[in-house]
């Protein structure tokens, strides 16, 4: 089989081994079991999650090199048996530290090696298709919690939150071990027969120089685009982090509903990978990021007007919540590879992907906290997360501006 066609099979691995390190984002279900059967407070609960999305990073840089070096499958390997043991070890859980370790470091280290692998690899096996097969590739990773998430709630409800993470743990360890023995590494400046590079335009790269992660680092570009990663990934991680208990507190949902309504942002996440990963390669990246910031500030701040019983609007606001997050997840491997070459992208995206962390402590930690201090109302924090997305778009146009320039200067 010829390896255009082979490619297809790399992604399709990808995708089902993304499925599994993506239950990360069916955290709000787990959460509330956990503090009911422990009793601690919803914000030493939440740093869990943060702590696992600040663990993630680092290891994708890490996973990044080896991969570089060594070829993806055996990285992954590696990954998937640190990321299911962290969930197995979670099910042993009886004090909060052992939860940060268990969930937040060794599941988040696991996840952050397999997922700087599929989504780089893949990504150099489709230059002709860079957005929407990095759509295609995160969006495994934001189906997740649409089988997740009403699966874990269902053990949930009959054997126990403890019982739950043991059960996963086990299925995470079986499926990536498998799947990683159908990953192959793209080959070196890999160009499909017959397909040859567009022109570099202002609207979909820099200079298409290859940077190494230091030359990438001495470069502005990257920390306006590592805040503008930051930006979409507050709101979103706010919202994945505490979508259950919002919905449970605010709008007066049941568990079993909250669990559904978490399954809906799910798939909305990952529509939102697929479609702007796919509208990027049109349009150009820096066209389509303001509209994704428009319309995740608009559904921020319609989260203020939600009241109780308001099913209907709560759903539809966490949902294009989803989707554009899913967007910004989905559009920024590409685009970091567009900026700084697809060679070291393994690498450097591990560097760009620490904004995702650095939104994953300040979106749930920032609504844990204000929630705490206003009796349970969340307004504050989805107004300020609204206005970080109008700062988005003004970066966004000094990016897009500080682009055209070095093409032309180039």
């Amino acid at each position: 089989m010829e390896l255009k066609k082979k490619r297809w099979f790399v992604l399709g691995a990808s995708l089902l081994i993304n499925l599994c390190i993506g239950s990360g984002y069916a955290w709000s279900v787990y959460a509330g079991p956990l503090i009911k059967t422990f009793g601690w407070s919803a914000a030493a609960t939440a740093l869990t999650f943060t702590i696992s999305n600040a663990v993630s990073p680092i290891c994708m840089i890490t996973g990044g090199k080896i991969q570089d070096k060594f070829g993806p499958k055996w990285v992954i390997f590696a990954g998937g048996i640190v990321f299911g043991g962290g969930i197995f070890l979670s099910g042993l859980t009886t004090s909060l530290s052992w939860l940060y370790f268990s969930y937040g470091i060794l599941s988040g280290f696991g996840m952050g090696l397999v997922y700087s692998c599929t989504i780089a690899n893949t990504v150099k096996f489709f230059p002709d298709k860079r957005g929407l097969v990095a759509g295609l590739a995160t969006a495994g990773y934001g189906f997740g919690p649409v089988l997740l998430a009403p699966l874990s709630q269902s053990l949930i409800a009959s054997h126990g939150v403890l019982f739950t993470f043991k059960a996963l743990g086990i299925t995470y360890l079986v499926v990536i071990l498998v799947g990683s023995q159908f990953i192959m590494k793209a080959p070196a400046g890999y160009k499909p027969e017959g397909w040859e590079p567009t022109a570099i335009t202002a609207v979909s790269s820099n200079t298409g120089k290859e940077k190494t992660w230091s030359q990438m680092l001495a470069d502005p570009l990257f920390y306006l685009l590592f805040s503008m990663l930051t930006i979409g990934a507050t709101s979103g991680l706010m919202i994945i982090s505490q979508a259950s208990p919002i919905a449970q507190e605010v709008v007066g949902l049941s568990a079993e509903q909250a669990a559904f309504a978490v399954s809906l942002v799910a798939i909305a996440n990952m529509a939102g990978r697929i479609t702007w990963g796919a509208v990027s390669d049109k349009i150009g990246r820096y066209n389509a990021l303001p509209i994704m910031y428009v319309v995740l500030a608009a559904a921020m701040f319609s989260l203020t007007l939600v009241t109780a019983g308001n099913f209907t609007m709560f759903l539809l606001a966490v949902m294009f919540v989803g989707f554009c997050f899913g967007g910004f997840m989905g559009v920024f491997p590409a685009l970091t590879a567009d900026c700084f070459g697809a060679k070291n992208n393994g690498v450097n995206y591990g560097f760009m992907f620490g904004g995702f962390a650095l939104g994953g402590y300040i979106g749930p930690v920032m609504a844990a906290t204000i929630k705490a201090g206003n009796n349970g109302d969340y307004t504050n924090a989805f107004l300020i997360a609204a206005a970080m997305c109008i700062l988005g778009i003004i970066v966004t146009f000094i990016v897009r501006k500080l682009n055209k320039k070095a093409i032309e200067t180039a």
